[in-house]
């Protein structure tokens, strides 16, 4: 059970080499229609401003994409690699792809999810009010946020790589 995380603009490479059932794709309600990758299977898309706090101007993520991101994510076998992706791959993907990892692997401590995050991708720096919803709904009682408050911000980058997030180690 592997997630795949990326910017968008390695969508394309992850896809050839890892052939993935499921993309979840996590740009801005401003990008053109032809930024958004066309999804082989399975899609999703959840359009918000990468904000930490809501912004006059910008559009937040909120509880509605959370509850269709665990509900797409509930629905995969995991066969094959789930692909999840933002324009740079440090903030929206990451912070989506934790919150996966937390609800897929709940018998895990966040703190060890968050720690094979930034083991996999030290420029992850996850949105912190995606994860602070996603904790809300899945129950986790604040220590979602808490474990990617320890992990703290992380290395500067212009841009993420492809990396994984593998479900089994975490």
């Amino acid at each position: 059970m592997t997630l795949l995380v990326c910017p968008l603009s390695q969508v394309e490479t992850a896809r050839a080499l890892h052939r993935p059932s499921h993309l979840v794709s996590l740009l801005s309600p401003v990008s053109a229609a032809e930024a958004w990758p066309v999804a082989d299977g399975a899609g999703l898309r959840l359009a918000f401003h990468d904000i930490a706090q809501p912004r006059d101007g910008f559009t937040p993520p909120d509880a509605a994409p959370v509850a269709r991101l665990l509900d797409f994510a509930a629905g995969w076998d995991a066969a094959r690699p789930m692909l999840v992706h933002c324009w740079a791959g440090v903030s929206r993907s990451t912070a989506a792809a934790f919150v996966v990892a937390c609800q897929r692997a709940p018998q895990r401590s966040e703190r060890e999810i968050a720690q094979a995050l930034r083991a996999a991708a030290p420029y992850a720096t996850p949105n912190p009010l995606l994860v602070s919803l996603a904790d809300a709904a899945l129950g986790r009682g604040g220590r979602m946020s808490a474990a990617i408050a320890e992990i703290g911000r992380g290395a500067d980058t212009f841009e993420g790589a492809l990396f994984e997030l593998p479900l089994a180690s975490v």
